[in-house]
């Protein structure tokens, strides 16, 4: 009798022990998400404040290009608004767009090129895209981590009990997938 009371005291440790081993690490992927999600957030910040200097640059040089500047301008308070992953993603993909129209309608304003405040704003912006896809990228692969953590066996049983859910990951639209054809 005394050794089957061991046995059932030690099976039940063993489950206890698993359960709160597999819930602190869920609690724990589960903040990395959202670290990574703050990561983009604030990356994805910081080229949105960019963003007004760069136009105004422009906008000295190229001031009758009113649609491009506009269609940046546009994006830019489309991708503030964004609230879940996919509409951000949506809408910095519209941003990214609009920037390398920006950039490709710059080109042509050889005394823009030759500006410093354009060219070191160019350069913080390339930064900023390197930071953006690398914080994108560290997060899709947390939320991937995360996503198979709560949907495999035996997680999945700890995952259901406390409520869980899968979080999205950040897509980049099909039309930004598109590579632009320039043709002379």
């Amino acid at each position: 009798m005394g050794l089957a009371i061991i046995i059932i005291v030690a099976v039940v440790a063993v489950i206890l022990i698993w359960a709160v081993t597999t819930y602190n690490a869920l609690v724990s992927l589960r903040l990395k998400v959202d670290n990574g999600w703050s990561q983009i957030d604030v990356q994805l910040k910081q080229r949105a404040d960019l963003i007004p200097n760069l136009v105004e640059t422009v906008k000295g040089y190229a001031s009758h290009e009113s649609q491009t500047l506009q269609a940046v301008t546009d994006a830019r308070a489309r991708a503030a608004a964004a609230t879940t992953p996919a509409e951000r993603a949506a809408a910095e993909t519209r941003v990214g767009q609009a920037l390398m129209n920006l950039m490709a309608t710059a080109e042509a304003y050889p005394q823009l090129q030759a500006n410093q405040n354009f060219i070191d704003l160019q350069g913080q912006l390339k930064a900023l895209e390197e930071k953006i896809a690398y914080a994108r990228q560290f997060y899709n692969d947390i939320v991937l981590k995360y996503n198979t953590k709560i949907a495999t066996v035996p997680s999945n049983i700890i995952a259901g009990m406390f409520h869980f859910t899968a979080r999205e990951f950040f897509k980049v639209e099909e039309a930004a997938r598109t590579v632009p054809q320039v043709r002379f």
